[in-house]
């Protein structure tokens, strides 16, 4: 069924407001799967705050060609059945979402991403991406890095402190 012509005005609207905020848009070929094993997706990403679109290419190209961020960037590579995960939180978390799924369900099949400036990824780049951690995990890992050197300079400030006392109880005693 063909969608009017104010239908896809709206979608490319709505594409244009989404892609402008994202910052990263991966998108795969999704031919083959079932709409159960869409549906099983669809909750993965929302799980991870990512939006899981399924539209028409040229509308996706429109709503690119209106953004000045992406108006330059080659989309040839958005051909055939694709769906695209789009994340405005986090740059890793699409990627992660599609080749996790893609694991689990060959039908899936990562082909490329666009990043916030722009930029063009090709299938091993988003592979390569999915493996980073998380925005959540880096942050976690960095106060683990900057509270464990806290408390090493605490735990050897009352190491020596301890050892101090210790001598002076000894010379008192003496």
């Amino acid at each position: 069924m063909a969608i009017s012509k104010d239908k896809k005005q709206q979608l490319v609207a709505d594409l244009n407001e989404i892609l402008s905020d994202a910052k990263m848009t991966v998108f795969a070929k999704y031919q083959g799967l079932s709409v159960s094993e869409l549906q099983e997706l669809r909750h993965l990403a929302r799980e991870n705050n990512v939006k899981i679109k399924v539209v028409k290419n040229r509308l996706v190209r429109v709503a690119m060609g209106e953004i000045a961020v992406y108006k330059d960037t080659d989309t040839s590579a958005l051909e055939g059945q694709l769906l695209y995960a789009i994340s405005n939180d986090d740059e890793v978390a699409p990627a992660q979402v599609l080749a996790k799924f893609a694991k689990e369900h060959q039908a899936l099949e990562l082909k490329g991403a666009f990043s916030a400036e722009g930029k063009n990824l090709n299938e091993q780049e988003v592979v390569e991406l999915s493996k980073l951690p998380s925005k959540d995990q880096l942050i976690g890992q960095v106060v683990n890095m900057l509270t464990g050197t806290v408390n090493d300079v605490t735990n050897a400030l009352s190491g020596n402190l301890h050892a101090l006392l210790d001598g002076v109880a000894d010379k008192a005693t003496n």
